[in-house]
């Protein structure tokens, strides 16, 4: 690999005709089997949802009424699950990711900025789009503890939830040991189980609605990966690693103790 003059690696794109590497193939054979999956599930769920399959109908409506029955005996419970829908909600998400963005622009990792652009607004597109053309209703209750607005499915928290946690741990995981690699991926995980728990637990959503847009988030995440790999096949990686040398001085300055001062003339050393 080619070092630059500040000791980084080179970034620039490698000749045209030159042959993946393991890495790549290897990156491009998980992004299409995680896209598979997402997708074959969420089709899945939708045809179930639109054929009114009585297992899956049965789950769904017991579910919400059981926790709807438990937020009125319990509204400190309720509010509780209310403050942590407004914080996890799409338009927080949505931020952390445009911060993101805007930030890895300024230091030069510029394809990996276009890639957190690309799954925010693709996610927001899926989410949009698919409650607007499948048109689920909400559950229903005489006594709502809390309202949603416009169709179902899938849920919308839970795509911009599982799309954030996943485009920041992405982001994350390359330069991190596995010590901050656990916290940071249990971190992800729980935010996306409590987003998602909140919207059974106010009765706005079905537990399938949940499940939808987890499965289109896997979906929008890999599919988006795959896109870029195969337009700038190794870019991805490259800025990975700029950002990683990028880096490394100032941790290194942060985390380095202060080199001893030596006087001239020092009695001590004579």
């Amino acid at each position: 690999m080619h070092q630059s003059t500040d000791g980084s690696p080179s970034v620039d794109r490698p000749p045209a005709g030159r042959r993946r590497s393991p890495v790549q193939r290897r990156t491009l054979l998980r992004c299409a089997w995680i896209g598979l999956t997402g997708l074959l599930l969420f089709t899945v769920l939708l045809v179930l949802v639109r054929t009114g399959w009585s297992p899956l109908d049965r789950l769904d409506h017991g579910w919400v009424a059981a926790l709807h029955r438990y937020a009125l005996r319990h509204p400190v419970w309720t509010a509780a699950m209310q403050t942590l829908a407004d914080i996890g909600a799409p338009w927080t998400m949505r931020a952390l990711l445009g911060a993101a963005a805007l930030w890895l622009w300024c230091v030069r990792a510029r394809v990996l900025a276009g890639w957190v652009v690309a799954v925010g607004l693709l996610g927001w597109t899926v989410s949009g789009a698919g409650r607007a053309l499948i048109g689920r209703a909400r559950p229903h209750f005489a006594d709502p503890v809390a309202v949603g607005s416009g169709a179902g499915f899938p849920s919308g928290h839970a795509i911009a939830s599982a799309v954030a946690c996943g485009a920041l741990l992405v982001l994350l995981w390359p330069r991190a040991d596995r010590a901050v690699r656990a916290v940071a991926g249990t971190g992800a995980a729980l935010t996306v189980l409590g987003v998602g728990w909140t919207r059974l637990a106010l009765g706005v959503h079905y537990p399938s609605d949940v499940l939808a847009g987890w499965a289109a988030a896997a979906a929008v995440l890999a599919g988006v990966t795959l896109a870029v790999e195969l337009w700038l096949p190794g870019r991805l990686g490259r800025d990975v690693r700029r950002l990683h040398w990028r880096l490394r001085p100032r941790v290194q300055r942060v985390l380095a103790p202060p080199l001893p001062v030596e006087a001239d003339g020092d009695p001590s050393r004579s």
